[in-house]
């Protein structure tokens, strides 16, 4: 049920993330425009899916009130999610409020005898229908995370039709953005929707022009080429666009374009742009050009990761993600094979000064996108972290903490990451001690490292302080 404006104005106010600037164009549907009269459109740009008010509230002016309120309330404007990480996250403002996210998966525990770790990290979602992005956006969010190979977003444009400052008619349209990445692929398909496109009263929505652009304003390192293919509608009608609806385009950078070292990495802001042009006879008033929010694709190849040949074809290797944190994710149910693993991450995370080695301002990261954990390739440093944690579960359960080899010493962070044990003897700003060990069964904790590495490798995730991910327990 759609809310009056009245009430409105006190209930939407957090929810209209993004009110853009003024945009005339338009002109009444069956006439031409009456010479002498002052003819303008005003566009705003609000979340997608977000309702609209009637022509009959516009008329009596408290619709036009609450949006120009709510622009002038209007301070900055996200235009990244807040999980981004790499080179990106310092270009635009982020979102202040953790984006939708889909279900967390739940890791596939194939054996209940416990002879072995069998669990699987499942694999990341690849694709998201029309429906799937809709919802996840709702009425109120500006990303839908589905996964790093699957995100979304959108905007709502409204438009209100004034002859001589009266209202005389609306119309509106959607425009969402899927962005899609096909397993070990450097192909990344951005399918643009058009819908909910409707007018209603003296409007001139068959004369007014929108253009499309994908665009990339900024590439690390600079200089970057792409390569470009589908079909963008470029310019069309509101009514044209009504009657195709969806359209493709795909970015693609070849290998070997990356930074140095033992990872070639591409990261780029991917930026759809919506301009319109107005009927002839129409004022304009404000900016023309919609820019509704950027995504943030990476290109990676390294001999750490699938695909790092390319199946013999230079051209091919490596593959693309969306530069956002993924979460790892752990079970604590009971039979989860990876449970002890999961109850003392669980621990650490609330009751940090339960856990072994003490610190009175114990804080690990992974918890929240402020402070992620990153992974880690270098053996040394591995082997570091392992030798750190053991000195720890000796020094509090003594030189015989395995029963026999019944138990491991489970660390966290992991050793695989640049914030395990040994973090402080490599990194003079670290704190001494910010992590915790427990002694737990040898077949869970070998079943939580298989996780791990099956999380690293589905995911993508690069060695270093430019990717990074979070962890998350569930029950």
């Amino acid at each position: 049920m759609r809310i009056p404006w009245s009430r409105h104005a006190r209930g939407r106010t957090l929810a209209l993330l993004t009110i853009a600037a003024l945009l005339p164009t338009a002109a009444p549907s069956s006439a031409a425009p009456a010479g002498g009269d002052d003819l303008r459109v005003e566009t705003y740009v609000l979340p997608s899916g977000a309702s609209k008010p009637s022509l009959e509230e516009v008329r009596s002016g408290r619709a036009r009130e609450v949006l120009r309120r709510l622009t002038r309330e209007m301070q900055s404007e996200a235009r990244l999610p807040a999980e981004t990480v790499g080179p990106a996250a310092s270009y635009a403002p982020l979102a202040k409020k953790p984006s939708a996210t889909a279900p967390a998966p739940e890791p596939q525990n194939r054996s209940t005898a416990r002879l072995a770790p069998l669990a699987t990290y499942p694999e990341p979602a690849r694709t998201m229908t029309y429906d799937e992005c809709r919802n996840g956006l709702g009425s109120t969010q500006k990303f839908f995370i589905k996964s790093r190979f699957a995100v979304c977003s959108g905007a709502t444009f409204l438009q209100t039709w004034l002859r001589n400052n009266r209202p005389v008619g609306e119309s509106m349209f959607n425009v969402r953005v899927v962005g899609t990445i096909a397993k070990n692929s450097r192909e990344i398909t951005f399918t643009y929707y058009y819908t909910e496109m409707q007018s209603t009263g003296s409007t001139a929505t068959a004369a007014m022009r929108i253009e499309t652009k994908g665009t990339i304003p900024k590439s690390w390192p600079s200089g970057v080429r792409y390569t470009h293919s589908g079909a963008l509608p470029g310019t069309k009608t509101f009514d044209e666009l009504k009657r195709q609806r969806t359209y493709t385009h795909k970015v693609n950078a070849k290998p070997g374009q990356g930074s140095s070292g033992s990872t070639d990495l591409v990261f780029a802001v991917y930026e759809p742009v919506i301009s319109i042009t107005p009927p002839p006879g129409w004022k304009l008033g404000g900016a023309l050009t919609g820019k509704l929010f950027m995504l943030a694709p990476r290109w990676d190849a390294a001999t750490y990761l699938a695909n790092s040949t390319g199946g013999g074809n230079p051209s091919r290797k490596g593959a693309a993600t969306f530069s956002y944190l993924p979460t790892l994710t752990y079970s604590a149910k009971a039979g989860a094979e990876e449970r002890a693993v999961a109850e003392h991450i669980r621990t650490a995370f609330t009751k940090p000064l339960d856990t072994k080695p003490y610190m009175s301002a114990k804080n690990v990261p992974g918890q929240e996108a402020k402070a992620p954990l990153h992974r880690l390739v270098e053996k040394t440093r591995k082997e570091d972290n392992r030798k750190a944690a053991v000195k720890q579960c000796k020094r509090y359960w003594g030189d015989g903490y395995s029963l026999g080899g019944i138990r491991e010493c489970d660390e966290y962070p992991f050793a695989t990451t640049y914030e395990g044990a040994a973090q402080a003897d490599h990194d003079s700003e670290a704190k001494k001690f910010n992590f915790s060990v427990r002694p737990i069964d040898r077949t869970e904790n070998g079943a939580g490292g298989s996780l791990l590495l099956g999380f690293y490798a589905k995911n993508r995730l690069v060695d270093g302080l430019q990717d990074g991910f979070l962890v998350k327990i569930t029950s």
